[in-house]
């Protein structure tokens, strides 16, 4: 490749050169033997080709330029002519001052040249580096961050290779297999001096990661002619995002933590209150039966009754703490198959039969009504806990109604199933809406007139978005709710 190089070099040199000439050459047959121009305009037309020559070739062909300009400006148009020798002194003047003016302007043309490709390449550099500071807001993982820095250098600075290592951790991070003069122990040795190495000869660099003062590790380029003030701003923009990432790792383990132990004492709370009355009445009716003898028939029959109740309900109870704990762990199991949806709600509402004694159910359901995809068994669980909250929360005697359609095209829930039940209960609150799914939440005019551990609604959600679906209410007080819940069809 070096070799490619220096032939294309040579090439565009031999090319200025031969332009120099021919240019030259050009205008002097053109001013002197067609146009008869005076010297003074030939001087000008020269000074214009060496600017020329010097804005597309640079220096050194404009210099070279000059010269021959000169020595065509002194055979041709200074006297005598035909000869390189000057008779009047001041013609040694115009001569010298025409090719100090060309050298001059020749050497501004160059800076400017030098100058507008300095400014071209360090606006690169800004879009490189802006577009690398976005790569970098892309993860907020720490070591997911670690392992893509290597190979976003690689991919915006056209690097061959870029290795990373932190003094926190062991490993090095590298955007290849290959290790391309990136070792280990020179990454490290960069850590501990804090200072940058840069071998313009192999074209290997070293840059320390700094915050402030500290030094967080190190970042090592190699294949690639990087300035120094590229390579720190490179560096810079790596430990910040390495330190936005780690704190915000930080920040998200502490509020879990802190998540974690506000729903641990809610839980207790809740759980503790619950559990508390099923207890009470058990105990209750425990101790008045081994307390006296006595009883009646219909006495006795009534304490095991309760007995028997409230210990399903205290049974129910754990059993929807342990399924919403399974649920937020992701550790439920759906075992999902194409089925109609008529026959689970069958099952929900033989299920709740005594419940629903008081209340007409009136269902609306297409004999022809497309499969769902589902898990029938959590669906049916979704179902009974809707027909719950309907039964609890409607007066006797109101009737609940049960639909099932599927969306046409021109709604947005293509291809999904919807399955409503509606009350008419008291209604919810807008600002209640939005709260009734979120878990141990309660109605406020109903917490006491309703037991519950208002997990339920919270367990319904989980399993329908885990089928892919949403739940959702609409409702308006004194008029009661429907409740709604979607489902993608088989």
């Amino acid at each position: 490749m070096g070799y490619n190089l220096l032939v294309n070099s040579a090439v565009r040199s031999a090319i200025g050169y031969a332009i120099a000439v021919l240019s030259v050459i050009a205008m002097t047959l053109v001013g002197y033997r067609w146009l008869h121009l005076n010297a003074t305009t030939i001087a000008l037309t020269f000074l214009l080709g060496v600017l020329g020559m010097s804005a597309f070739y640079g220096l050194r062909h404009a210099v070279f330029m000059s010269l021959i300009a000169t020595v065509a400006f002194n055979y041709f148009f200074l006297p005598p002519i035909g000869t390189l020798t000057i008779s009047d002194p001041q013609n040694w003047v115009a001569l010298f001052a025409f090719l100090v003016t060309a050298v001059s302007a020749s050497e501004l043309s160059a800076r400017a040249r030098r100058e507008g490709r300095t400014a071209v390449e360090r606006r690169q550099e800004l879009e490189r580096l802006y577009g690398f500071s976005q790569l970098l807001l892309s993860s907020d993982n720490a070591a997911e961050l670690l392992n893509a820095i290597p190979r976003y250098i690689v991919e915006t600075f056209g690097v061959r290779s870029a290795a990373l290592a932190l003094t926190s951790r062991a490993d090095v991070y590298r955007s290849g297999a290959e290790i391309d003069g990136l070792e280990t122990h020179l990454l490290q040795l960069a850590s501990l001096r804090g200072e940058p190495r840069m071998d313009a000869a192999s074209q290997i660099s070293f840059m320390p990661l700094r915050i402030g003062m500290r030094v967080v590790g190190s970042m090592g380029v190699s294949g690639s002619r990087l300035s120094r003030q590229t390579l720190e701003a490179i560096g810079s923009l790596v430990a910040i995002a390495i330190e936005r990432a780690s704190a915000f790792e930080k920040l998200s383990r502490a509020e879990a933590s802190r998540e974690s132990e506000q729903l641990r004492s809610v839980l207790l709370d809740s759980v503790t209150h619950e559990f508390r009355s099923p207890l009470t009445a058990i105990k209750a009716s425990v101790t008045s039966l081994l307390g006296n003898t006595a009883h009646a028939p219909h006495e006795e029959k009534e304490l095991l009754t309760i007995i028997n109740e409230e210990s399903d309900r205290l049974n129910r109870l754990i059993g929807e703490a342990a399924e919403m704990a399974q649920l937020d762990a992701n550790k439920v199991e759906f075992r999902m198959e194409a089925a109609p949806i008529r026959p689970t709600v069958d099952e929900a509402l033989d299920e709740l039969k005594q419940l629903l004694a008081q209340h007409p159910v009136d269902i609306r359901i297409p004999s022809d009504l497309r499969v769902a995809r589902m898990d029938p068994a959590h669906i049916k669980e979704v179902v009974v806990h809707l027909l719950e909250n309907a039964a609890k929360y409607s007066p006797a005697g109101a009737p609940i109604r049960i639909t099932a359609e599927a969306r046409d095209a021109s709604t947005n829930q293509v291809g999904m199933l919807t399955v409503s039940i509606a009350d008419r209960g008291p209604g919810i609150d807008d600002f209640e809406q939005s709260l009734v799914f979120e878990k141990f939440y309660r109605g406020r005019n109903q917490r006491v007139r309703v037991h519950g551990t208002g997990m339920g609604l919270a367990i319904c959600k989980a399993i329908v978005e885990a089928h892919g679906g949403r739940l959702g209410l609409t409702s308006q007080l004194g008029h009661g709710s429907v409740f709604y819940f979607t489902l993608p069809v088989g």
